[in-house]
């Protein structure tokens, strides 16, 4: 995999823009831990790459500046170190003189990977890197690329910082997820081969993290792969879950303990519902968690059709970590969990609805170019009403709002064959349909849109009732 990039064209293009650029760049590279910031970085930069740090995780300030004069010591053996730094200026300081010492054409490259944890308590890091930033290298002929796995340390921090760095960062990177058409790239160039089908049940477990990608076996089923991956002791993602929070978040219990309450509830829980589940007080440490919950990765907002912010639905839409709070949790205290397939495993019917309308959710984009609307302004909403004046009550998922005067009513069916909609199907779709009118008032037409994994069954309620069909094929695009 030496040298394989998938995907990334911005990324790629801003950071070659800004080792060719006339000034000196500071970019900041955020993304979720397994994504792929480092990897990115050094197949860009490679042996250009100058000085390099890596923070320490739980480090405390002089293990981390330890590791830093180590690091300088590595990069430039013929400097010399007469006095070894107490503190975060001295540092860079000392950086500073020894990136002087290298003579080059073009940019000097310097990367600090896992910044947050470089940051650790009174050690005045963001001061020390500020300082370096503002009398060296603002000067200089320099990249300075700056990335971390807590999004929202990254974004409070260094993107939205009020102080030193304050409008310093003049590259601003966000590396997402592989998607559906990235992984089943990722996969052939590992020569791994498997249908669409296949891949759609990869990515429900693992979603587009090109981490737990690797750990794909050539010629193993999804079955296979999930098996050993997930269920054995020696396997990655057995006991990834705590390591992937604990790196994450200073007080990352507080974090699971929301995480572990949506995934309870696959419609969401509103802010109010969730401190009555996790007895959280309703304040700043509530919204903060959320916030870094969101940034991170691991949840998504989704806005009420016509509700108030109070009624906003907070929703764990990160694929690793509902199916290891479904599967893997309960059934990997077995030292062997063997099934045949993933229907054998229990809650698979309401687990992998839920997953494939998180992947739903992750494709909008090839969603709306499948329906033809991707040249039109939109939005998205759900929708829930209570029973209420001779109407039953109605929950909707994906509402897609359109600028064109219409709305798509999406019905969304994860099946592992050709789906057939009943009759008994139709009169629900119909009965959301009318409840939705009947709370909203709205005069836009409503087109009933199905989303499902293959080419349904082509009866008459299918026909007479389905405006629009989305399989998985069209999320691949």
């Amino acid at each position: 995999m030496e040298g394989l990039l998938i995907g990334r064209k911005r990324p790629i293009a801003e950071l070659e823009e800004a080792l060719a650029s006339p000034k000196p760049e500071l970019v900041a590279l955020v993304g979720r831990r397994r994504v792929g910031k480092t990897y990115l970085v050094k197949q860009v930069y490679g042996q250009k790459i100058d000085f390099e740090l890596v923070g320490t995780q739980h480090g405390n300030l002089a293990n981390q500046l330890q590791n830093f004069v180590l690091r300088i010591a590595r990069f430039f053996p013929d400097f010399p170190i007469r006095q070894k730094p107490n503190s975060w200026i001295e540092a860079f300081d000392l950086l500073g003189h020894a990136l002087e010492t290298v003579k080059k054409t073009e940019k000097k490259v310097v990367f600090f990977d896992e910044l947050p944890w470089l940051d650790t308590k009174r050690s005045n890091f963001i001061a020390g890197l500020s300082y370096f930033w503002n009398s060296w290298a603002l000067n200089q002929s320099v990249v300075v690329v700056i990335c971390g796995s807590a999004a929202s340390w990254m974004i409070k921090k260094i993107i939205n910082d009020k102080g030193g760095l304050h409008n310093r960062v003049t590259r601003r990177l966000f590396l997402q997820p592989f998607t559906l058409a990235e992984t089943e790239e990722f996969c052939q160039a590992k020569h791994i081969n498997l249908n669409r089908f296949h891949l759609i049940q990869i990515y429900m477990v693992m979603g587009g993290i090109p981490m737990y990608l690797e750990q794909l076996k050539k010629g193993h089923s999804p079955v296979q792969n999930i098996q050993e991956i997930c269920f054995q002791a020696e396997g990655y993602l057995h006991d990834e879950f705590e390591r992937l929070f604990s790196s994450l978040f200073d007080h990352h219990q507080q974090h699971i303990a929301i995480v572990r309450a949506l995934a309870t509830h696959r419609e969401g829980l509103t802010r109010q519902a969730i401190i009555t589940h996790t007895k959280f007080s309703n304040g700043g440490m509530l919204s903060d968690i959320l916030n870094e919950l969101q940034q991170s990765g691991f949840i998504s907002i989704y806005h009420g059709y016509g509700k108030k912010v109070k009624e906003t639905l907070y929703r764990l839409t990160d694929f690793y970590t509902l199916f290891y709070l479904t599967f893997i949790e309960p059934l990997g205290k077995y030292s062997k969990v063997n099934f045949k397939d993933l229907s054998d495993l229990p809650k698979w019917k309401t687990w992998s609805g839920y997953a494939y309308e998180n992947l739903c959710f992750a494709h909008l984009d090839q969603l709306q170019q499948a329906l033809g609307i991707n040249g039109i302004f939109t939005t998205t909403a759900s929708f829930v009403a209570k029973p209420k004046d001779g109407f039953r009550g109605a929950q909707i998922d994906l509402l897609i709002d359109r600028s064109d005067h219409a709305i798509n009513v999406c019905e969304v069916k994860f099946s592992s064959n050709a789906y057939e909609l009943t009759k008994s199907e139709v009169e629900n779709i119909d009965n959301k349909k009318a409840v939705f009118q009947y709370h909203t008032k709205t005069t836009k037409h409503l087109f009933t849109t199905l989303i499902t994994t293959f080419p349904p069954v082509k009866n008459s309620n299918l026909l007479n009732h389905i405006d629009q069909v989305v399989t998985c094929d069209d999320l691949f695009r």
